[in-house]
C-alpha cells in the first residue's frame, strides 16, 4: 500500500507515549499496576494567532520552541507517577510543612485534611510557569556549552594546530563534525541507563504506531509490530539536518575580525547563535519535505537521519505498543484516516480494556 501523511506527530515519555495532532495533545502512561493513564490537552499553536509565524523558514523555529515546551511537560507528568521512595517522603514532608503554615494561618487546630487534599494525585501534574522556564533556560545553556562551544573551542584549536584561518573552512568542518560526535556519544553513553533504553523503545512504540496507520493499516497491536521503527518527521532525524546543515550554512557566514583572539572568538560564538533560528528553520523545511514526499530524493535525504534513529529507536514489547495505540487514539480518529485515505480497507472492532482511564483538560 502507499504510504499517506496523517500529520500526527509524538514523543516517547517515561513509560509512554505523548502524540499531538493539531490543537490536542495526549500523553498516556503505563502505570505500575498495569493499567494505562491518559491525560489530554489542548495546544493551540501561536501561529494560528500571527499568521507571519506560520510561514516557511519562520516556523521552524516557532515549531521547535512549542515542541519544546510540549515535550518537557509530557516528560514530567509521566515522570511524576514515577517517584522513588525518598522522593515520596520529601514530597511529603513538604506538602505537610506548607499544610500546616496554611492551618496555623487561618486557626486551624487540625491540618491533616489539608494534607490529605494536597497529597491527591491530582497534585501529579504539570510544570508550572516559572519552573517549566527555568528547566527550558538550563537545559538551553548546557546544549550551548556542549554543542556549541566545546566544538568551536576544538575547532580553533585545530585551525591553530594546522596553521589554518580561525573561522575558514577546515575550522567549519571540525567543528560540525565535532558536534555529531558529542550528539552520538551523548546519546550513546545515556543508552546505557535502564529507564532511558525503555524511553527509546516507547520511541519504537510511538513511531511504530503511526507508520501503521500511515501505511494504511488499522492500529492493532499485531499491525504496529510489523511496521517500521523509522520515520522521516523523527525530531532525532530534524537535529541531524541541523548539524549538516549548519555546516553547510557557516561556511558562507563571512569571518570576523576584532581586535584580539578572545573577541573574535567572542563574536564568532555569537554570531552562531544568530543564525541558529535560520539553521533551524531551513532544516525543518527539509524534513517537512522529506517527510510529506515519497521518491528517490527524499529517501535519500532521510537516510541520515534513519541511521541516527537506530541508536535512540528500539523496538517496543507489545504492552508498549498497546500504551502508543491508546496515545494516538486519544487524538486522533485513525478510523475516519483509513476511510478517507484507503478506501476498502477493513477496520476491525476495538476493544476497551477495562485498564485504560482517561481524563480531558
Amino acid at each position: 500500500m502507499s504510504h499517506r501523511n496523517s500529520g500526527i506527530g509524538g514523543q516517547a515519555v517515561m513509560e509512554g507515549v505523548m502524540m499531538r495532532n493539531k490543537d490536542k495533545y495526549a500523553v498516556s502512561v503505563r502505570l505500575e499496576d498495569g493499567s494505562i493513564v491518559t491525560d489530554i490537552k489542548e495546544c493551540k499553536s501561536i501561529t494560528e494567532k500571527h499568521k507571519w509565524m506560520g510561514l516557511p523558514f519562520i516556523r521552524g523555529t516557532v515549531n521547535l520552541i512549542e515542541s519544546t515546551v510540549i515535550g518537557m511537560n509530557a516528560m514530567t507528568y509521566s515522570a511524576n507517577f514515577f517517584e522513588t521512595e525518598e522522593e515520596r517522603i520529601e514530597r511529603a514532608e513538604k506538602e505537610a510543612k506548607k499544610a500546616a503554615k496554611k492551618a496555623a494561618k487561618r486557626g486551624e487546630a487540625d491540618a491533616s485534611s489539608e494534607k490529605a487534599e494536597n497529597e491527591k494525585p491530582e497534585e501529579k501534574g504539570f510544570m508550572t510557569g516559572p519552573v517549566l522556564a527555568v528547566t527550558l533556560l538550563l537545559s538551553f545553556g548546557l546544549a550551548m556549552v556542549f554543542f556549541m562551544l566545546i566544538p568551536q573551542v576544538i575547532s580553533e584549536l585545530v585551525c591553530k594546530i594546522f596553521d589554518a584561518p580561525q573561522g575558514g573552512l577546515l575550522g567549519d568542518i571540525v567543528e560540525g563534525v565535532m558536534r555529531l560526535v558529542i550528539f552520538i556519544v551523548y546519546v550513546k553513553l545515556i543508552s546505557l541507563m535502564n529507564d532511558i533504553k525503555r524511553t527509546f523503545m516507547y520511541h519504537g512504540a510511538e513511531h511504530k504506531s503511526i507508520n501503521c496507520l500511515e501505511e494504511g493499516l488499522p492500529l492493532t497491536v499485531e499491525n504496529v509490530k510489523k511496521s517500521s521503527k523509522f520515520h522521516k518527521r523523527c525530531g532525532t532525524s530534524f537535529l541531524i539536518y541541523v548539524m549538516i546543515i549548519a555546516i553547510i550554512v557557516l561556511i558562507f557566514v563571512p569571518d570576523v575580525t576584532a581586535f584580539n583572539p578572545f573577541v573574535n572568538f567572542l563574536l564568532r560564538f555569537l554570531m552562531r547563535l544568530a543564525i541558529l533560528p535560520v539553521i533551524a528553520g531551513i532544516s525543518y523545511e527539509v524534513l517537512k519535505f522529506s517527510g510529506t514526499h515519497e521518491n528517490s530524493c527524499t529517501r535519500v535525504l532521510s537516510k541520515p537521519g534513519f541511521w541516527m534513529q537506530s541508536l535512540t529507536v528500539k523496538e517496543p514489547t507489545d504492552d508498549m505498543i498497546e500504551v502508543g495505540i491508546k496515545s494516538v487514539e486519544a487524538v486522533f480518529d485513525w478510523k475516519a484516516f483509513l476511510k478517507e485515505k484507503f478506501p476498502g480497507v477493513q477496520i476491525p472492532e476495538a476493544e476497551t480494556p477495562e485498564s485504560e482511564s482517561s481524563e480531558e483538560s
